[in-house]
């Protein structure tokens, strides 16, 4: 990566421009352009964004980003192929614990809401249920109003006689 910067560099200077003015070209801050050109891969956290950032500064320089970008990629095939696996687990287990250690409801996983529209109908219908039985019950524990009449009737009496006497038929 080193020998890549110094390429940058030295196109930058042999095309007469500081780096301050292509900082302001780029929008870059001067860190960043001379951490690329230094080759200093550690000071950026993304290496998608630094490559972008190195395609965008080729680009800028007029050299061919494609061509640039495929000697980044080399550099970083070569450095990710020397990892041990065991250093990439012990690295993911250490970024795991660094996301831990901060909570905030802007970092923490959102998770999914479960519906309450089951629970609600469930509800509703035990309630509906209950209701119907109330009704129900209470329909046939009703007390006539002419108590002793009917037990008149349940002694035997004639009902042809009840009738008459009580509604003239």
């Amino acid at each position: 990566m080193k020998e890549l910067g110094e390429y940058l560099k030295r196109t930058r200077i042999g095309n007469g421009v500081n780096i301050t003015e292509a900082c302001e070209d780029l929008e870059l801050s001067t860190s960043q352009l001379e951490n690329i050109e230094s080759g200093n891969v550690r000071a950026f956290k993304d290496v998608y964004e630094l490559k972008d950032y190195i395609k965008l500064y080729a680009k800028y320089l007029g050299l061919d980003s494609d061509k640039v970008v495929d000697e980044f990629n080399g550099f970083l095939f070569q450095h990710t192929s020397r990892i041990s696996l065991d250093d990439i687990v012990a690295a993911q287990k250490k970024k795991d614990a660094e996301e831990k250690k901060v909570r905030s409801p802007y970092t923490m996983e959102v998770k999914e809401k479960k519906s309450l529209w089951p629970v609600v109908v469930g509800v509703i219908g035990v309630i509906i249920m209950i209701a119907i039985l109330y009704i129900i019950v209470s329909n046939n524990n009703k007390v006539p109003k002419r108590v002793d009449e009917l037990k008149s009737i349940d002694k035997g009496e004639n009902y042809y006689e009840f009738a008459k006497q009580n509604y003239g038929c």
